[in-house]
């Protein structure tokens, strides 16, 4: 993997937003600038170039002089704090960047003859705060223009790219999607509630609110939490579902993130196995006309609680 240094801008007025905090509005119950942070924590070094405040991991602190001084001199400021031979470039309003377009940045950058790539939305237009610099031509660039306007306040970004050998990476029409506006901030968080992908969202908001870095197949706990719902009852989904985090806990204790994904699939397997076996059971004792007690075995009612548990 391409090593590299992350430069966040997160120092600007967001007058469309009535002067609000933008970096730390929250879309999905994460503040929008860790949303940035968590699609490039694979950097060697990341600098943000705003006000401090606390984030989901650490990062460098810097600011232009003069405060306000725009994105160019924000960039130059954070640039003077890297030390990697490519820099990724980023504002602090992209609530849907992902590390795949991270990624295809740095590999089009790294390209023969390119000095650098950035992002171009579903309009064409090009994203210079999605984007990947090789450090060397930034450098560069950068102290040309502040020789030739005296300084780099004030200035637009375009004046940069268009000094550089840029590739253009087309990520679709979420990694450069940014929230200028309270309509985009309202866009976003509908479309982080859509039915294809919120899931995904929350379970990896419930991750970075607690810390964890534990990628496990989400498809194997819900046919678990089915199966103990329609087998057993339907309070047991969430308690078996507890019970196999704590026993994976223990079993992967002092072990990395792949070690404690395959705890919690094994855990997951013997649970939903056991879950089987009771509702066997109570199928096979109510085809027997139910035990002495005059019910399905164990007392469990095999088709309570399948309706409206979300798992079907």
């Amino acid at each position: 993997m391409t090593a590299y240094d992350v430069i966040v801008l997160a120092g600007g007025a967001a007058k469309r937003l009535g002067g609000a905090d933008k970096p730390g509005v929250r879309v999905g119950g994460r503040a929008l600038l860790d949303r940035v942070l968590a699609a490039c924590d694979g950097a060697a070094r990341t600098v943000v170039v705003g006000d401090r405040r606390a984030t989901a991991r650490p990062v460098l602190w810097t600011r232009e002089v003069p405060q306000g001084g725009g994105p160019l001199a924000a960039l130059g400021a954070g640039l003077k704090l890297t030390t990697a031979e490519y820099v990724l470039v980023l504002s602090a309003d992209l609530p849907f960047l992902g590390p795949g377009t991270v990624d295809a940045l740095l590999a089009a950058a790294g390209e023969p003859g390119s000095e650098g790539a950035l992002c171009t939305d579903p309009d064409g237009h090009d994203q210079p705060l999605v984007a990947a610099y090789r450090a060397e031509p930034l450098r560069r660039e950068l102290a040309l223009i502040a020789t030739e306007y005296g300084s780099l306040t004030g200035l637009p970004l375009r004046i940069l790219t268009a000094e550089l050998e840029l590739a253009r990476i087309d990520a679709g029409p979420d990694a450069a999607f940014d929230c200028d506006t309270w309509d985009d901030i309202a866009a976003a968080r509908a479309r982080i509630r859509e039915h294809g992908a919120v899931l995904d969202e929350w379970i990896t908001s419930v991750k970075n609110e607690l810390g964890i870095e534990l990628d496990v197949d989400t498809g194997v706990l819900l046919d678990l939490a089915r199966d103990a719902a329609h087998g057993v009852a339907r309070p047991a989904a969430p308690l078996t579902t507890f019970l196999v985090g704590y026993a994976a806990a223990r079993a992967s204790a002092g072990a990395g993130p792949d070690e404690a994904a395959a705890a919690v699939a094994e855990a997951s397997r013997k649970a939903t196995a056991l879950a089987l076996r009771w509702e066997a059971e109570a199928a096979e004792s109510a085809g027997q006309g139910g035990d002495a007690a005059g019910g399905p075995a164990g007392g469990a009612k095999p088709d309570a609680g399948r309706e409206g548990t979300g798992t079907s």
